[in-house]
Parts: C-alpha cells; sequence; structure tokens
C-alpha cells in the first residue's frame, strides 16, 4: 500500500500532467464554468426575471401556431435567450435548469456504476471458481443487453410520482455498470497474484481486507479513467431518454425535452433548436476530452506509445 506522501506525489504528478494539456484545460474550464450555471441557475433566473414554468402567452403568435414574436426566438432585455414556441416559457430560465438536470444524472449514474461494477468485479476477481464464473456470466448479460429498450420499459413501468431525476439515475446506473465490472475484475486477476497480495493472504487477512487495503488502492487509477469516459455517454443517454418522453417529464427542464419539443419548430424558429443541442454538444465533448485526459495523465505510457506509433510512421 502506498503511503500519504507517495500519494501525495503521485497526484501532484498527475496534475502536473493534466495542466501540460491545453484542450483538457479548456474543458474542465467549460465544465467548472457548466457546474456553476447549473448551481447558480435560480440566481442567474432571478437576475434575468424570469423562472422556467411561467408561460408568456403574449410574447408568441397565436396566429402562426406559437412562433416567438420578435428576432432570433423573442430575444429581449427580459428574455436573454428568447422564448419557447407554443408556451413563451424563458428559454435562458429552461437552460440552466436543464443543466442541473444533465449534470446530476450524468454523475449520479456513473456514481452507481462505479460503486456496483467494483464491487461485482472485486468478488469476481477474489471469489472461487463457481462465483467468479457466475458473476462474469452476469456481468456478460448485462453488456449484451439492449439497454435503451430495457431503459424505455422500465421508465414506463415505474409510477409517475417517483422523482424521474433520481429513477433515470437508478435505470442508467443499474444497466451500465457491466463496463466496470470487466475492467475490475481484470485488474483484480492481476493484482491478486502480486507478492504483496499474496503476503496479506498470508498472514490471514480477510478477503475484504485485502480487497479494502490492498486492492482498491491499486484499481483507483484505472477506475476513475472508466468513469471519466462513462460521464459523456450518461450524459446523452439521459438527454436520449427525454427525447424520447420517458425521461424528465414537464414542466421540469431538460436538454433532451427541449430538442424533442424542438423537432417541430426547427424550421419555424432555428434557435430554439440549437440552443439546447450546443449545450448538450459542449457538454459531451468536454466531458470525453477530460475523460481522455485523465486516462493519459494516470497511464502515461498511453501517451508514449502513441508519440512512439507516431514518429514511426511519420
Amino acid at each position: 500500500m502506498s503511503s500519504p506522501t507517495g500519494l501525495l506525489a503521485g497526484v501532484a504528478q498527475v496534475w502536473r500532467r493534466l495542466r501540460s494539456q491545453r484542450a483538457a484545460l479548456t474543458a474542465a474550464i467549460v465544465l467548472a464554468a457548466l457546474v456553476v450555471i447549473a448551481l447558480a441557475a435560480p440566481l442567474l433566473t432571478a437576475i434575468e426575471g424570469q423562472d422556467p414554468t411561467t408561460y408568456h402567452d403574449t410574447l408568441v403568435n397565436s396566429a402562426s401556431g406559437g412562433v416567438p414574436i420578435g428576432s432570433f426566438g423573442g430575444v429581449s432585455a427580459d428574455h436573454w435567450l428568447g422564448v419557447e414556441p407554443g408556451t413563451g416559457r424563458d428559454v435562458f430560465a429552461r437552460l440552466v435548469y436543464g443543466a442541473q438536470i444533465s449534470l446530476l444524472v450524468a454523475v449520479g449514474s456513473t456514481v452507481v456504476q462505479v460503486l456496483i461494477g467494483v464491487a461485482v468485479g472485486l468478488a469476481a476477481g477474489l471469489g472461487n471458481r463457481f462465483l467468479d464464473h457466475l458473476l462474469s456470466s452476469t456481468t456478460d448479460v448485462m453488456l449484451a443487453l439492449p439497454t435503451l429498450v430495457f431503459s424505455i420499459a422500465l421508465m414506463a413501468v415505474v409510477p409517475s410520482g417517483f422523482p424521474r431525476p433520481v429513477l433515470l439515475m437508478l435505470v442508467i446506473g443499474l444497466l451500465g455498470w457491466g463496463g466496470t465490472a470487466r475492467v475490475v475484475r481484470a485488474q483484480t486477476l492481476t493484482l491478486r497474484e502480486l507478492d504483496y497480495v499474496a503476503a496479506a493472504r498470508l498472514g490471514g487477512s480477510s478477503r475484504w481486507r485485502i480487497a479494502r487495503r490492498e486492492l482498491l488502492p491499486s484499481i483507483a487509477a484505472p477506475v476513475i479513467t472508466y468513469a471519466a469516459l462513462l460521464l459523456p455517454s450518461n450524459v446523452v443517454s439521459e438527454a436520449g431518454l427525454s427525447f424520447l418522453g420517458v425521461g424528465v417529464k414537464p414542466p421540469t427542464s431538460s436538454w433532451g425535452q427541449m430538442l424533442s419539443t424542438a423537432t417541430t419548430w426547427f424550421r419555424a424558429d432555428p434557435t430554439y433548436v440549437l440552443l439546447p443541442a450546443l449545450m448538450l454538444f459542449a457538454t459531451t465533448l468536454a466531458f470525453t476530452v477530460v475523460g481522455d485526459a485523465v486516462r493519459t495523465a494516470l497511464d502515461p505510457r498511453a501517451a508514449s506509445r502513441v508519440r512512439v506509433g507516431t514518429k514511426g510512421a511519420a
């Protein structure tokens, strides 16, 4: 096991590698800004003087089917990004509150996936042959499941009174832990043959103690890397389920829900389509870039292999 001093030195080294990647720093700044926007949504909408649920019927043209009055979707001093077609709800307020849902569901479902995946992977790697076979087969089944179909089915049968953001976190998390479990099992099978793990076993340590004190610190790096790459996938999953109408329900705002509504307005009000699409794209891209940077920082040999391969090809 690493000492606290060695752990701090390792963290500092990883941080130096991350700082050297400009794209990762830019993406991290974007994510930090999104987190601040999501947390400050009530304050930002109060400054604007709007909220995400109030209808403004006078700001849409009922004669043309509900198209916002004015340029760029009804942009004005009172409505910074315009209003929603058909309802007149403030787009800025719905976007910033939608950031809360997207980030909350993405992070929450990732935590569920990691917790279940680490528990199953450790149990499979440290267990006997029967337990390993049982858990590995279960993991293979989870990876083979048509996740979208099962997600839609589960979201549809749960009573509407259950909080939808929490339900989204649970559904995405419970159906998506297979990859984490496979990574953890592979690492555990490798690490359990090393001398310090064998010494702990011969010293009478239980499997739980070995997993907690010897294995978890060693598998933290690949688990963190994999979790960072799961986040953008979970953002897209939440948006997709809300787009299909089985995710967050009105009047709660969600980027996927806004895109679903915007499909009927993309000709009359293209701004309403572009804004949630750009937010979703920026969030997904930022998470992907940061996740790749974390992977490279925790495994610098990967970057070295890429550089060597590039030089060889040149």
